[in-house]
């Protein structure tokens, strides 16, 4: 597929390109161990997407598409969030429409300034969109969402690749923040379906 392609293809295009990269590289069957301690069927592991030049570049696009206009910066948790973050900055310079990428540390650092946040330093007040690869509870990506709202900035959206649909919307909806997916487990799923019986 040409870069070409993923540049001038409407988003409905670039969805369906990014779908098939996830399934053939991200999405996994079998008896996985969650983060969150539970079990799993399934289990999606974006890095194989999201660290590609060209899935890179989709999720930048897509994501990008998905901002609200005065929306300043995206940020998110490493270390999942740091491709989103990147990419969706790149594609922002890209459309003359800058912004700013922050990564919100696990644990402040141990030397230096001992930050939490990195990133370019911006106006209080200022409105962030969190990003994140993949929402299960939703736990994860709130605590950057609390890390940034600390440092002074507005924060009332999180974004996810996927969503496994185990809760973290509703969490989300309780919080009072608004979430918006790219994509639902559901998708993924039927998409894999489709794609094992034209194999076959």
């Amino acid at each position: 597929m040409s870069t070409n392609f993923l540049t001038t293809s409407s988003d409905a295009q670039v969805r369906e390109f990014l779908l098939n990269l996830l399934i053939e590289h991200a999405y996994k069957t079998g008896d996985f161990l969650l983060s969150s301690g539970g079990r799993s069927s399934y289990y999606i592991n974006c890095k194989l997407v999201t660290l590609q030049g060209q899935g890179a570049l989709a999720i930048g696009r897509l994501l990008f598409s998905y901002l609200p206009a005065d929306t300043q910066a995206v940020a998110g948790l490493t270390l999942g969030a740091d491709p989103l973050v990147t990419s969706v900055s790149i594609v922002s310079a890209w459309e003359n429409r800058p912004v700013d990428a922050l990564i919100v540390r696990k644990e402040a650092k141990g030397h230096g300034t001992s930050a939490y946040i990195e990133g370019p330093s911006l106006p209080a007040d200022a409105k962030v969109v969190v990003l994140e690869d993949v929402v299960t509870t939703g736990k994860s990506a709130y605590l950057a969402v609390e890390r940034l709202r600390l440092a002074g900035y507005q924060v009332s959206q999180v974004i996810a690749l996927v969503d496994r649909q185990e809760g973290g919307r509703e969490f989300y909806q309780q919080k009072g923040l608004d979430f918006q997916s790219v994509f639902t487990i559901a998708d993924l799923q039927k998409a894999a379906c489709c794609k094992s019986a034209d194999n076959q």
